[in-house]
């Protein structure tokens, strides 16, 4: 998948703002992943050279929409066994591609940005987006620690974002997503309900018909 086709928009990062009204806990961070595009591509490509994308299948034996792979220590993975964190791609039996340096250090930056320091994540989904694909809400429950903030860098397509809140019917505002955008969350944001709409139709300038979305955690 050779995703490093065009120059990437110039476009100057915002500050952080709050990612829904009356929380101090998520934040919305505009921009903030173009100075890192290119060497992010660069290694996204060796990533899912090393673990392919693939379309997993949640407990109860639906494909998920979403294809997915991972880098890090830990990948999450799902198949009728649940929900889960493993150290091995099910696939190839082989350890996942470690993070690379560009990757960590853009989380980290982002994290510090939204005021969570010390942040080192040991896991990175790599979740690609086709049009008509999306995330149900869920929670991110299958970590060991929900002390650490969640960082999610969008490439590639808009995409609307759905925030939550604790329980699954609360109402979830509708952010749009656009190329380059990080969101954070943590602290009494960490377990609130979150998803994906489905994407809609369209061809971005780099990325072509996709939306490409790398999900940071400290999952062990």
């Amino acid at each position: 998948m050779n995703l490093s086709l065009f120059a990437d928009e110039e476009q100057v990062p915002a500050a952080p703002v709050p990612l829904v009204p009356g929380t101090r806990a998520s934040w919305l961070l505009r921009g903030f992943a173009l100075p890192h595009v290119d060497a992010v591509l660069a290694a996204l490509d060796a990533i899912v050279q090393a673990a392919p994308l693939r379309h997993m299948a949640t407990p109860g034996g639906l494909r998920m929409s979403v294809a997915m792979s991972n880098c890090g220590t830990l990948g999450w993975i799902t198949d009728g066994r649940g929900y889960r964190y493993a150290r091995r791609d099910p696939a190839s039996g082989l350890a996942w591609p470690a993070m690379p340096p560009v990757f960590l250090r853009l989380a980290q930056q982002a994290a510090l940005a939204a005021g969570y320091p010390d942040f080192t994540p040991d896991a990175c989904l790599v979740n690609r987006y086709a049009p008509g694909a999306r995330m149900t809400l869920h929670q991110d429950r299958d970590e060991c620690d929900f002390n650490a903030p969640i960082v999610s860098v969008s490439l590639g397509l808009p995409a609307t974002f759905l925030f939550g809140g604790a329980g699954r019917a609360d109402r979830a505002e509708r952010i749009v997503l656009l190329h380059g955008d990080v969101v954070v969350w943590g602290g009494a944001d960490r377990l609130r309900f979150h998803g994906v709409a489905p994407l809609k139709e369209g061809e971005h300038a780099r990325l072509g018909a996709q939306r490409i979305n790398l999900t940071f955690r400290k999952a062990g």
